[in-house]
């Protein structure tokens, strides 16, 4: 939930012209996250709970490719970039290790 604020916080400075394009993106993919954690959570079942998992973790891949896009157009700053792109990848490793866990 932390990450979701930033990226909401971090892309409202990007142009104008991205808001329906970049800006809601990042956004969709950022919310996805969460948002698959918890609907998988509330089926009551292994399976399921890991195939959200699993699309939550598309989801993080998707962002992380958008976050790189921001940085490469200049909407975000290295510092920011770093920061983002760091903590995606914290919950990718926390993703993986909950998917991995939950197969065996």
């Amino acid at each position: 939930m932390q990450f979701v604020t930033s990226v909401y916080t971090k892309s409202a400075s990007f142009p104008q012209i991205e808001q329906f394009g970049l800006t809601s993106q990042v956004r969709r993919s950022a919310v996805s996250i969460p948002s698959n954690i918890a609907e998988g959570y509330g089926r009551n079942s292994t399976g399921d709970y890991t195939r959200f998992l699993q699309i939550a973790l598309g989801s993080l891949f998707e962002i992380q490719t958008q976050l790189e896009i921001a940085f490469n157009l200049n909407y975000i700053s290295e510092n920011d970039f770093q920061t983002l792109f760091g903590q995606s990848r914290e919950i990718e490793r926390m993703l993986s290790s909950l998917i991995n866990k939950l197969k065996k």
